[in-house]
């Protein structure tokens, strides 16, 4: 292109050739392009993560819960028994 006005430029460009400097600036543009995709998947990998821990947490609190329901139930399971046994 040195030498080359930018009307020249442009008609060898419509023509079907491709100068130097637009195809600089297409391959910047395909750089660019795939560079987000690549963000986009880590992106995408850390929020799976991060809902994972979430889930995870969730799943350990409601263990948690049926844990404490269950030792409640049967400790008064004993007493009740206890209160039985004690009355024959």
């Amino acid at each position: 292109e040195i030498g080359y006005d930018a009307e020249d430029i442009d008609h060898y460009e419509k023509s079907g050739y491709v100068m130097s400097g637009s195809r600089h600036a297409r391959m910047n543009a395909v750089r660019i392009r795939k560079e987000n995709q690549v963000y986009s998947a880590e992106e995408q990998r850390a929020l799976a993560l991060i809902t994972l821990e979430e889930k995870q947490q969730k799943e350990s609190a409601l263990m948690s819960d049926f844990r404490t329901m269950l030792q409640e139930k049967q400790s008064k399971m004993t007493q009740v028994n206890k209160g039985k046994g004690g009355d024959e």
